[in-house]
């Protein structure tokens, strides 16, 4: 038999702390005083009020605990976590499902915190990612806007469904009823203009094309007073979340001004503006070394789809997995509108939307996006400079492009068959298929 040595610990002095609503069970291990080489461990209960969470932050320094471990569980760790971290504690934050996948952990809320004391000390799990504190009030006030806007559209779409309802076909010649000449529209109607002609006038620049389109469609024989209280309400609800996001937005500049360099870097980039730069600051933050490689980043923010296969068949259902809703958010609304320009970013969406699912072809987007910036947020210096909507064009194979041609007009109908010419003389050259 020969003496094996055990590993060494990541943290000497290290706390577990298991916490719900109410309290918070914590304890610590650090090494014994009688016996060397051996841990010792005490285990308290602390309530999660003010005062107690400083008696707890006390207690921790009184026994030189250098980091503390705990769960992400719901937002009961935030206060824990922020308090610990502004007494000068380095806290590490668990993902919840990486814990429970780690086997012999008991289940009691006091063996729960020795189990992540037992974590923390042997560094087991990697610790999720928490921005900094001005990402941080960043990131509640941007996440609001978010909410709120979604809020707004969801009443806008009611509106639709009440034109439906009172048989106002509005939606099928305005391609936007909350625009300019819509919101006009809209307005009369509530406030008991019935007459299809008058409300037509209201339409503002390329809408007057659709004068006589508009009188069918604006016909309020079945729209009813009832009808008009509820739109009113509707469009006065609209108003105020339309306040309040300006308002929330007005704020956000004022916070971001520290980032508006980043802002500037990442609104180069096709696709991504002021608001949705914002966005992404404040849920990745502006310190890229937190993620060594741009692969890190888009595999934290679950933008890079894994196929599952076995005996020759894909298990699962090969989507992305539950990633930061949010970052999700800002980088589907960037890919859609990059999609829709004339750029390397674009032309890369339309050429996999012909070949695989649109959403795909987004995530694939917001995956090249996501690279971007991490590129342009690791470099103060570094600017986005576009490869071209004819990049892939210009690198492909001439064979490649005409095979592709030739695909193309096949899925239409046509049965092609090409001959190589001789571009200086014209004469045509071997067949080429």
């Amino acid at each position: 038999m020969q003496d094996a040595q055990d590993e060494p610990l990541f943290v000497q002095r290290a706390a577990g702390l298991d916490i719900a609503k109410a309290e918070v069970e914590v304890t610590i291990r650090v090494p014994s005083d009688t016996s060397p080489g051996r841990r010792q461990q005490e285990t308290r209960t602390f309530a999660t009020t003010r005062r107690e969470l400083d008696s707890l932050a006390d207690w921790l320094r009184s026994w030189g605990v250098s980091t503390a471990g705990m769960e992400a569980t719901g937002d009961y760790w935030k206060p824990v976590f922020f308090l610990l971290e502004s007494r000068g504690l380095d806290c590490e934050l668990y993902n919840a499902a990486q814990v429970k996948a780690l086997p012999g952990r008991p289940k009691t809320d006091r063996a729960d915190s020795i189990w992540l004391a037992k974590i923390t000390e042997r560094g087991m799990v990697a610790s999720s990612f928490v921005p900094p504190e001005p990402i941080r009030r960043l990131r509640t006030h941007t996440r609001y806007r978010r909410h709120l806007t979604q809020a707004r559209t969801a009443e806008k779409q009611r509106v639709e469904k009440l034109l439906e309802d009172g048989h106002l076909k509005l939606s099928s010649v305005i391609s936007d009823i909350h625009g300019v000449s819509g919101r006009d529209m809209l307005n009369a109607i509530a406030a008991g203009q019935r007459d299809p002609r008058a409300l037509a006038q209201l339409a503002r620049g390329t809408m007057r094309g659709k004068i006589r389109r508009l009188e069918e469609a604006l016909d309020c024989s079945f729209f009813t007073s009832q009808h008009a209280a509820v739109l009113a309400m509707m469009l006065e609800v609209i108003d105020h979340y339309t306040t309040r996001i300006e308002a929330l937005t007005a704020t956000i500049e004022v916070l971001a001004e520290p980032y508006l360099p980043q802002v500037e870097q990442l609104d180069e980039v096709h696709g991504i503006g002021p608001v949705c730069a914002q966005d992404i600051i404040a849920e990745i933050g502006i310190d890229m070394t937190v993620f060594p490689t741009a692969a890190h980043l888009v595999s934290w923010a679950k933008w890079s789809p894994q196929v599952k296969q076995s005996a020759g068949k894909r298990k699962g259902s090969n989507a992305t997995g539950r990633g930061n809703p949010y970052l999700s958010a800002a980088l589907g609304e960037a890919a859609i509108g990059a999609g829709r320009t004339q750029s390397f970013l674009g032309a890369k969406y339309r050429r996999l939307a012909r070949r695989m699912p649109k959403k795909k072809a987004l995530v694939a987007t917001g995956n090249s996006m996501l690279t971007i910036v991490h590129a342009l947020l690791s470099d103060p210096n570094a600017r986005y400079t576009d490869l071209g909507a004819d990049y892939y064009e210009q690198r492909m194979h001439t064979r490649r492009q005409a095979r592709n041609h030739v695909r193309s007009l096949e899925r239409l109908g046509y049965k092609v068959t090409i001959q190589a010419i001789n571009p200086d003389t014209g004469e045509l050259r071997n067949l080429a298929g």
